[in-house]
């Protein structure tokens, strides 16, 4: 028989990443387990189970390849012609933050449940958070890979 669990039975951990080093795709994929709550054997694809996920160190991330230069990232303004495109280095410099917000985003469903288990993320560039009140508990990424992300 199938269990359903409740809102009220849904209990949401924080977790800490150091990105320092980790390759963008790479770190992603462990993101969004986590956010979606894929990590827990609760999981239902149309309930937020996820957790809080902390990144800092976010401007010391790789890019695998060439995709540094090579990579581009287009949005539009909606003004007719007004598509514009960057690079992972420019974006890094003006927004360090954007690279791998726009990389966890892809990954997670379109709609009303992922703009939600989005604002589960939190990107810092630093070691400083001001998170450091919910004791989360740290993942060493380079222990991990995506198939063994840590579960409660």
């Amino acid at each position: 028989m199938t269990k359903f669990v409740k809102k009220s039975e849904i209990s949401n951990h924080w977790f800490e990443i150091d990105a320092r080093n980790a390759v963008v795709g790479r770190l992603a994929t462990i993101i969004s387990k986590i956010i979606r709550g894929k990590n827990k054997n609760t999981y239902s694809p149309h309930v937020d189970h996820g957790d809080f996920v902390i990144v800092k160190n976010v401007e010391k991330i790789k890019f695998t390849g060439k995709k540094f230069q090579n990579k581009k990232y287009y949005r539009h303004t909606g003004y007719p012609g007004g598509i514009k495109e960057t690079t992972p280095e420019k974006l890094i410099k003006n927004r360090p933050n954007e690279s791998l917000k726009l990389a966890v985003k892809r990954m997670l469903p379109g709609g009303v449940l992922g703009r939600k288990q989005l604002t589960k993320l939190k990107i810092y560039s630093g070691e400083n958070h001001p998170h450091s009140s919910q004791n989360p508990t740290i993942i060493d990424i380079s222990k991990l890979n995506s198939k063994n992300v840590v579960s409660n």
